[in-house]
């Protein structure tokens, strides 16, 4: 009875550990905006969302420090700051990251 209630317990502790902690830690360092089509700028936005308010628009080469990333969606969204101006931060997507 005993086992019947570890395993369980102890699988799903382990399953949740392997998967928060490889993405933490790949999410974590400095990165700088790249791909975004000529005229465009990526937009880092208030929230982990495109229902969140716009901050600033970033264009490629923009360096920034991510913080943490998280899943909402069909998005993968990162929470940073500005290189040059830190306490500027907000969310930008994944999509547009580039490891420098």
């Amino acid at each position: 009875m005993r086992n019947a209630i570890f395993l369980p317990l102890a699988a799903l502790f382990l399953g949740a550990t392997m998967y928060v902690q490889p993405a933490a830690a790949a999410s974590i360092g400095r990165y700088e905006v790249f791909g975004v089509e000529d005229g465009d700028m990526l937009k880092m936005r208030a929230g982990p969302g495109t229902g969140y308010i716009v901050i600033v628009g970033l264009p490629n080469g923009t360096a920034l420090r991510v913080h943490s990333c998280e899943q909402t969606g069909g998005t993968r969204w990162c929470r940073v700051s500005l290189e040059r101006a830190r306490g500027l931060k907000g969310y930008v997507s994944w999509a547009y990251l580039r490891k420098i």
